[in-house]
């Protein structure tokens, strides 16, 4: 579609931008391995994972209360919600008894009225236990719903009273399904609400609480108003609230098997070791199953056909991956010998084809050689924030086709934000007080470079110019340093104890060679522990010091008189001292 080829022409310059910001800021890349995720190779790897997963029993799909996005109109995982603190107001409404007493019932949402199904109250609480099995009329709306009780009724929240409404929240998914209740649609998939609001019909969430609202005060059913401050989830992507909208969509099934996946956790070694702890959180705090279905129009389709005549599901062949099922036909009829079928539109969650990143840049299918050099990997370097996704779901992927874990360490990082209690600096929202190519450009790549190497792994950092400077001072000094220690180097050829047919080089080191390199040494050890331990914040402090206390400030001092004014041996110690120092002091900032 038109639609569809702008945004591959929009792709390619964004990739374009990216790989000359990478290039310019001196990432060490192979870019022979670089991949995007709607390839023909990333596609069929993401499909064959839908399959193998299928035969598996993994993958089924349902019509059931699927988290939903209005403004992106699609459904989202649980993963993709956020957070999201706003002001709001407690509504307590006058419900009315069989025997004509009020019921009063505290709300945020009163537009889901036309979708309350239910009341519950706690067992437990004296208050209510004698007008449960009773029947209660909806404020407005005239539907009577019964009264139940349940143990996830709060008895000190509100009233004390909950009304269950398909869907509000998660609670209200969980009392439908346990207590069989009825099923109705108030809100459509564009964020309206639908037909059963009567009046409201069509009105958008946000106007329809505003209506409904003042209809119930003018119509005396508001008890109290009382403001309140309440954290809704929100669609990560554009902070837009969701709601649960029964819609037919394909999942994993994640739930089952929670002690695998916290299992697999702990055996990854995790930098910093505390960011272990959100892995487990996300695994025990998990209430859905993976929604591996988007409803858009980019991206690797779901590989699947539905028999027109009776409905089942056909899937491709693996020769036939990647396909698109709206081109092709299944390579068979049907089992019940019909040939006409139904394609899915939906195409995968962004997760479902990054979960098999590993096998995708290591040549699973195309290089078998290389992809058994490559995996499992050593590393998964990530931001912090996609601990939930990205890092969670490539281990369950690994988990289930390949028995193993995908790598062995996950190194977290954290954000460059803007400043102090601000958010992140991203691709989508932009921020920050300088952008990243005129930072480069003022300071160099190295200055750049030194900013996002001064903190340590999983910790965020403002984006600070003053150290940016502090980075593009520390190169001049490494420059000015080299330059000068350049002009006794120029033609010179390095030797060592074993090679050198001289060995009085060695015994000419004067007690200052000998401190510095010894010093140096003493770094190296200490420096590639930390690097292997993934402190490179650390690492580079120390780096630092010694540059500018020992090498620069003392040493350099210490060797003038010699390269100036020395004899041809002392000349030589001295050279051999300085050509070690600066070439690993090089090196090590590197």
């Amino acid at each position: 579609s038109t639609f569809v080829k702008k945004c591959l022409e929009f792709s390619e310059e964004a990739e374009k931008e990216y790989r000359a910001l990478w290039q310019r800021i001196g990432l060490s890349i192979d870019w022979r391995y670089t991949y995007r995720t709607i390839n023909d190779n990333a596609r069929l790897i993401s499909q064959l994972s839908f399959l193998k997963l299928y035969h598996q029993g993994l993958v089924y799909r349902q019509k059931a209360p699927a988290i939903w996005c209005p403004e992106c109109r699609t459904a989202i995982a649980q993963a993709e919600l956020n957070d999201l603190d706003r002001d709001s107001e407690f509504i307590t409404l006058a419900f009315r008894l069989e025997d004509g007493k009020t019921l009063p019932i505290a709300t945020t949402r009163p537009e889901l009225l036309p979708a309350c199904v239910a009341i519950f109250v706690h067992p437990d609480d004296s208050r209510f236990q004698g007008m449960v099995g009773e029947k209660a009329t909806v404020p407005i709306f005239g539907q009577k719903v019964h009264i139940l009780e349940d143990l996830a009724a709060d008895p000190v929240k509100g009233t004390g009273v909950v009304m269950c409404c398909t869907f509000g929240d998660t609670i209200d998914k969980q009392w439908w399904y346990s207590h069989n209740l009825q099923l109705v649609e108030a809100v459509a998939p564009d964020g309206t609400l639908t037909e059963v609001a009567d009046t409201f019909s069509g009105l958008p969430i946000e106007e329809a609480r505003l209506h409904i609202g003042q209809a119930l005060a003018e119509e005396g059913y508001v008890l109290a108003r009382e403001p309140t401050s309440q954290s809704i989830r929100v669609h990560e992507r554009c902070d837009t609230p969701v709601e649960f909208l029964m819609v037919n969509q394909w999942f994993i099934r994640v739930l089952e098997f929670k002690d695998q996946l916290l299992e697999a956790g702990e055996e990854v070694n995790w930098y910093p070791a505390h960011m272990k702890a959100r892995y487990r959180s996300w695994v025990e705090n998990l209430a859905w199953d993976w929604c591996i279905s988007r409803q858009r129009y980019i991206g690797p389709r779901i590989p699947v056909w539905y028999c027109k005549s009776c409905g089942e599901v056909s899937l491709p062949e693996k020769d036939q991956l990647p396909v698109n099922p709206s081109e092709t036909n299944p390579a068979r009829a049907c089992q019940c010998g019909s040939t006409n079928f139904i394609p899915e539109e939906d195409v995968f969650d962004t997760w479902a084809t990054s979960s098999m990143s590993p096998q995708i840049v290591s040549r699973w299918l195309e290089d078998p050689d290389l992809y058994d050099c490559l995996f499992p990997m050593s590393l998964r370097s990530q931001a912090h924030e996609i601990i939930r996704t990205w890092a969670f779901y490539t281990i369950y992927k690994s988990l289930f086709h390949f028995n193993q874990l995908p790598w062995r360490d996950v190194a977290i990082s954290g954000w460059g934000i803007a400043g102090e209690g601000m958010g992140k600096i991203s691709k989508s929202r932009g921020g920050g007080p300088i952008s990243p190519g005129e930072m480069i450009e003022r300071y160099s790549a190295d200055a750049v470079r030194y900013w996002t190497a001064s903190t340590g792994p999983g910790k965020d950092s403002i984006i600070s110019e003053e150290k940016i400077q502090l980075g593009s001072k520390l190169v001049t000094k490494l420059w000015n340093v080299a330059r000068f220690s350049g002009r006794f180097l120029e033609g010179y050829q390095p030797t060592s104890e074993t090679n050198s047919d001289d060995n009085t080089l060695f015994t000419n080191l004067s007690p200052a060679d000998r401190w510095i390199l010894s010093r140096q040494q003493n770094l190296i050890l200490q420096v590639t522990n930390l690097f292997e331990n993934y402190e490179y914040a650390a690492a580079k402090s120390e780096i630092e010091n010694f540059f500018w206390s020992d090498f620069a400030d003392n040493y350099l001092e210490m060797c003038k008189q010699r390269l100036y004014n020395g004899s041809e041996e002392m000349k030589a110690a001295a050279c051999y001292s300085l050509h070690n120092l600066l070439l690993n002091t090089i090196k090590l900032f590197a």
